[in-house]
Order: structure tokens, then sequence, then C-alpha cells
């Protein structure tokens, strides 16, 4: 079995080893945890393409001990044409495409968070942009092994991306599916890696780059302009917050779902469980789940459109409220519209107890598909999650789209720092409570808290059903209760891309440091 890397002076988990090389690179170098991140994302944007890209959004929980911990909200806004009129007019009255040129309207966010996070930093012991962004330019230029979920994943979701503008140049070798194995290069996006680490981070959204990507944007029907692209910036937010008999958990704020992780432990933790891992443990945070999704399906948008603030969700009237609803030996009648996505979550932290939980998406796989061929930038398709119907998430100009993406961190009471996280859309908050429950509340060791089996309510990933996912290493007898209880079961096969990849990383009082990464995926955590 896999065992968590430990260590004293930093460490990173990573969903590719070549992100998380980077990263450990950095932090042996004296560079701080951001800088570790910094490197990693960059070069998990290349290496893990389907997943994730410069294209995409991102946000970053950041603590430094003795201080609470910030937030950097880099998700990107509608573009000022982007409306339900426009969309009408050009056909789509009812849906924005997911992909193409009309699922690219929102500005990408995640540059501008790199930005912000570096500025955090001290600039007396500040390492050069070009130091950070040089192992992805290396990789984008000289080239990387296609992973086998890559392939996979190409594979999958071909149908719905080959006759889109610049994806088949980009990903496909001589129009076909790279296999495991073979070489993929972007000398494009290698070019725009080597014009930000000369010019800037800025220069991502007010430079030649932003023209040159709102001029093909706009000759490939995206309502996204230039002024979209200079209008934007990252925003330092205060994290939500929940306490539980653990410690205090923090995830991001609106319209990110990171107020659904939080109320499933805030309510999980009022259900008494006494032990992991049986019946009491996976059917309450199946119920807790559902009654924090209930809720988010109604209410959550981009803050000044709901109609109640979202720490109000977190209230412990509220949240007794709801725990009330659960009911220990049924199962709520389930399904609901489920939220589909994917991404990368990575953590690091380094010698100075400086901790970071990091996520970065394109949305669904490869976002939109669209490839700028001048930048080799692959675009998000987060927009599509905008609806153009009534409620707190109907599009509307510089308007923030509801968001799968939230990565977590918790102060435990005992001293440790921990961050975590994981991709999977609709699945983010289940594996974060999975992870979360089994190691701080029950005593699991890290490595094994990320491994062990996990479920999805919901589909995501392309899966067509609402019902109730098990991976194939649960306890039969456990199973049969769960169906015996009122869910709808399927099976999953043993280490399922479904149930998300997840990390961690803990500091531990002492200074011990352990970072765990998930067998589903192809990465790495590395600690020294």
């Amino acid at each position: 079995m896999l065992q968590a890397a430990t260590g004293f002076r930093g460490a990173i988990s990573a969903p590719h080893h070549a992100a998380a090389l980077a990263g450990r690179d950095v932090l042996e170098e004296g560079g701080s945890a951001i800088e570790a991140m910094v490197a990693a994302a960059a070069a998990v944007a290349v290496a893990y393409p389907h997943m994730n890209g410069i294209g995409g959004d991102g946000f970053w929980l950041i603590h430094r001990p003795g201080v609470p911990p910030l937030g950097i909200f880099a998700g990107g806004q509608a573009a000022a044409l982007a409306t339900p009129e426009w969309y009408k007019a050009q056909g789509h009255p009812d849906a924005i495409p997911p992909r193409g040129g009309l699922a690219a309207l929102t500005v990408p966010g995640t540059i501008g968070g790199w930005e912000a996070a570096l500025a955090l930093v001290s600039p007396d012991r500040a390492l050069p942009l070009d130091r950070l962004l040089a192992p992805a330019i290396r990789l984008a230029e000289d080239g990387f092994a296609v992973t086998g979920n890559q392939s996979a994943c190409t594979a999958d979701k071909l149908d719905g991306l080959r006759h889109v503008p610049g994806f088949a140049p980009a990903f496909l070798t001589d129009g076909a599916v790279p296999a495991r194995g073979d070489r993929m290069t972007f000398p494009a996006l290698a070019g725009t890696l080597r014009r930000l680490a000369a010019d800037g981070l800025r220069s991502f959204y007010d430079g030649d780059i932003a023209r040159a990507h709102a001029a093909f944007l706009e000759a490939q029907g995206s309502p996204l302009r230039a002024e979209d692209f200079a209008a934007y910036a990252a925003q330092q937010v205060r994290p939500l917050a929940v306490e539980t008999a653990q410690g205090r958990v923090y995830n991001m704020t609106p319209p990110t779902q990171g107020i659904s992780s939080l109320m499933i432990l805030g309510l999980f933790d009022r259900l008494g469980v006494a032990e992991g891992e049986g019946f009491a443990h996976v059917h309450g945070l199946v119920e807790a789940t559902k009654q924090a999704f209930i809720l988010r399906n109604a209410a959550l948008g981009d803050t000044p459109a709901m109609r109640k603030v979202a720490e109000g969700w977190l209230d412990t009237a509220e949240l007794d409220r709801l725990a009330a609803r659960i009911d220990m030996t049924r199962a709520l009648p389930w399904p609901h519209a489920p939220k589909a996505g994917d991404t990368i979550w990575m953590g690091a932290t380094d010698a100075d107890g400086l901790t970071v939980s990091f996520i970065q998406s394109v949305f669904w796989e490869f976002g939109s598909g669209l490839t700028c061929p001048d930048t080799g930038v692959c675009f998000q398709n987060r927009g599509a999650g905008f609806s153009l119907a009534d409620g707190p998430n109907r599009l509307a100009p510089g308007k923030r789209p509801f968001h799968t993406l939230n990565p977590a961190l918790a102060l435990l009471s005992d001293g440790r720092t921990l961050a975590y996280g994981t991709m999977g859309g609709e699945g983010q908050p289940q594996t974060q409570a999975a992870v979360f429950t089994r190691y701080a509340r029950f005593g699991m060791g890290l490595q094994e808290a990320v491994t062990a089996p996990r479920w999805l309510l919901g589909k995501t990933w392309g899966a067509g059903t609402t019902s109730l996912k098990l991976e194939d290493r649960f306890d039969p007898a456990l199973v049969a209760a769960l169906r015996d209880a009122g869910h709808e079961v399927e099976r999953l096969p043993a280490f399922s891309d479904l149930a998300g990849h997840a990390g961690a990383v803990v500091r531990h009082a002492g200074g011990l440091i352990e970072a765990a990464a998930d067998p589903r995926a192809d990465g790495a955590a590395l600690a020294d």
C-alpha cells in the first residue's frame, strides 16, 4: 500500500508527477509554498491538459501560522456582451452550448490568481518568474509523455471536440487520439509562457497575448472582447468557515460550491457517528450531501444575486434544522440536477509553515475545446454553467458562474494544518468529506484516507445516472445495508476516475509534514 511522504522542510501533492517535481524543486531552492504552487500549476497546465490549463480559472486558500487563512478568487467574469438575449440572437434561447466559441464567454482567471498569490511573497525572498515557469516551458517545448488518463479521456470526448477550432492540431496526433506514452509538445503554449515570464503575468490581460486572444475569440463567435480581459482582476477574499468537533474548516466563497463542502461536514458533525467505514459513516455523509445540494441547487450563485448570504447557511440554527431532516435509517429519495466538471487540486507547505490549497480547472474535459493556434491556450467553458432562465445563476454581463471548484483547508484543534481537495465536479464536496472524516475524525492515516474506496452521489464525468456509485472495494455487507436503506446503488471499478483525484498535505504541530497523492491519478506526493 502507498505510504504518505514525510519530511520537515516542505511537501507537495499533485495529480501529475511533473507538477509535483516542479513544486518540490522550488521548495528545495528555498522558495515558498506559493512559488512552488505557481511552478506546479504551470507544469500541470501543460502535462495534464485534459484537466486544466491557463485558459481556465483557479482558487487559492493560503495559511500562514498565526494568521487567519485568506483566499484568492481567480474566477473570470462573463463578457459584457453575454446576455440571454445575445444567445437567443445566436440561435440558442434555452441553453449555452458546451463547446466551441459560444461556450467561451468568461475571462480565464487562473493567471491573475498566480499574480495575486505571488504578490504575497516577500520581494527580498522571491524567486524570478522565469524560474517558476521554466519547468512548464521545458515540458511544452521538449514534450511530455501522454498519460493513460489523458489518452482515454481524449477518446471518450472526441466526438464533441474533434471539429472545434484549434482542438485537433493541439491535442491529436496526425488526427488520431494520442496513445499512452506518446510524446506531446505545445510549442505555441511554450511561447506564451515565455512571454508571460518576460512581460509579467498581467500581460495575459492587457498585453499582446490579450489582444491575440480577443481577436481569435471574436472570430470564433465568442462574446469576449479585449475590454473584458482588461477589466479582469483576481480578488482576495475571506474564506467561509465552519466549526467541527475536530477544528475549524475553511473553503471558498460563492459562487463556488465551497459552501456545500462545509455544510456537509457541519451536518455530519451533528449526527453523532462514532465509527468510520460503517453504514452510519457512509449513509450519514450521503444524506448530509443531499441536504447541502438541495439548498445549493436552489439558491447558490454569484453573491450579489443570492437571496441570503452564504454565511447564513452555516449558522448553527440552520445546520441544526437541516440535520434534523436526516433519517439515519432511510435514504432520502434522489435525483437532482447534477453539476458536471473536472479539475486538478494541489497542496503544498514550506519550511516556514505556509500552507496552500489550490485548484485549477477548465470546467469540462478540455473546456470549450477552442484552442488559439497562435498562443496554444485552450479556453474554458465555465460560462456554460450559467442558466438562461431566471434564478441566482442567470447569465448577465460581468457575472461569475456557479463553480464546482473548492479548495479546502482545516486548522485542527490539536495544531495540525490540513490542506486537501480533489477534482470531480459534483463529487468534490463528497470526496472532501470522505478524506476529512476518515483522517481528522476517525484517525485513518493520511495516505490511507486518500486511497480508501469512495462513493459518488449523482453524475459527473459523463456518468449518465444519479445513483449512489460505490467503488468495488467496499464490504459487501455495507453495500447490502445501503441498498436495504433505500439507496439506489451502482458499482464502479476499484480505482475509478469517477471517484475523483484527491490529495492532501498536513503539517503537524511538532513540524512533521505529510503528503498524500491519489493512486487514481498520475501524480505524486513529495516531501523533504
